[in-house]
């Protein structure tokens, strides 16, 4: 099992040893724990405050110039899951968001990063929201310490989550994740 997650984790250009480094935390979104309402999307149905959770990441490794994050949920009906928050080109010394920092219209993003498009079409954070009756979705926070300052391909709040994957495929020194779920 060891061996397939350390493949899985070169393929994706990041080492064992750098996966291992990095920690992802938040006040409201535990490992293994719930979301709660505070979080979930507000619209298709669902009556959450779409606010987004403060977090905080330690332990990126030496050369990292940039940070980058997403939510992706890998459960959603779409045969491709769906992404729920995209940020990049956080500048290196910053090593943690404020709740509600989603939010596009609060300014709470420190200058210089990007949140793009989500699969509800607009920029910034969109809370869970899966359908009625599913079995409770998985939601995968992660942070990616980056090499370069700016992405190369995503150039700005245009830029796909695939896109932004794509830069990331090549550019990513150590990620560090957590997963939370949300049904209803």
């Amino acid at each position: 099992m060891m061996a397939i997650a350390a493949l899985v984790l070169s393929a994706c250009g990041v080492t064992a040893a750098n996966a291992q480094s990095m920690n992802l935390t938040s006040a409201e979104v535990k490992d293994g724990g719930t979301i709660a309402n505070e979080q979930v999307f507000k619209g298709f149905g669902c009556t959450g405050n779409n606010v987004s959770p403060s977090l905080s990441w330690s332990g990126a490794p030496s050369g990292t110039k940039s940070f980058a994050l997403s939510i992706y949920d890998p459960d959603a009906p779409t045969g491709s899951g769906w992404w729920h928050w995209v940020v990049f080109n956080i500048p290196a010394n910053v090593m943690s968001l404020p709740k509600g920092a989603g939010d596009v219209k609060s300014k709470g993003m420190p200058k210089g990063a990007i949140q793009s498009r989500t699969d509800f079409g607009s920029d910034g954070y969109g809370g869970p929201c899966p359908p009625t009756g599913d079995k409770p979705h998985h939601y995968q926070i992660t942070v990616f310490a980056v090499d370069v300052d700016k992405l190369p391909d995503a150039k700005d709040h245009n830029a796909s989550a695939a896109l932004v994957g794509f830069d990331l495929h090549f550019h990513t020194l150590a990620k560090a994740s957590l997963t939370a779920t949300y049904g209803r």
